[in-house]
């Protein structure tokens, strides 16, 4: 991704409306990354005026997609720009601002609450997971050295499986091998 990532850089260096640039976040870029909220690698947010908090661009990465997506960056909707507003958006937008200001910051409290609160239940339950996880790791790691001494025994006494029954062990073996091989989700 480095390589189309620069050569957009490059293609936007004298843009007005577009800046493109990267953030080292394992070194001092770390606090302006902990500020957004960056947590993989590598991450790309986007932020269309007035938008201050920035948004997670989700598309492909090739420098023919990132060029198509940037073409599309500029001042979105919004209170002094309601000429990029689609019919649509103008009447939520002139609505919202019809709210009194109180009104309006309690929504985007409870909004911001209700997505904290997500994220907390998300986490939890990844640590539950990874904790049913690791118990169920060890307790497979204990079964396998509590049978290494007889296996190898019985292994040394010329004792075998039947053929079709290591053909059947071999397949698992092999699916398990193309699950392990599968491309992971970035997190």
């Amino acid at each position: 991704m480095k390589p189309a990532w620069d050569s957009l850089a490059e293609e936007y260096a004298s843009s007005d409306k577009v800046v493109v640039a990267d953030v080292d976040c394992t070194a001092a870029g770390e606090p302006l990354c902990e500020r957004f909220d960056v947590q993989g690698f590598p991450t790309i947010k986007y932020f269309n005026p007035p938008d201050d908090e920035g948004e997670d661009y989700d598309g492909e990465r090739s420098l023919e997609e990132l060029q198509k997506f940037a073409k599309t960056l500029g001042p979105g909707c919004g209170p002094d720009a309601k000429e990029n507003c689609s019919a649509e958006q103008l009447e939520e937008l002139e609505a919202i601002l019809a709210a009194p200001e109180a009104v309006r910051v309690d929504e985007l409290r409870a909004i911001k609450a209700d997505i904290k609160a997500k994220e907390k239940e998300h986490d939890e339950l990844l640590e539950s997971l990874q904790a049913q996880y690791d118990a169920s790791n060890k307790a497979l790691e204990e079964l396998k050295t509590s049978y290494a001494p007889r296996l190898k025994l019985l292994k040394l006494s010329g004792t075998k499986l039947p053929k079709e029954e290591l053909e059947a062990d071999d397949a698992d073996d092999d699916a398990d091998d193309e699950d392990a091989d599968a491309p992971k989700d970035e997190v």
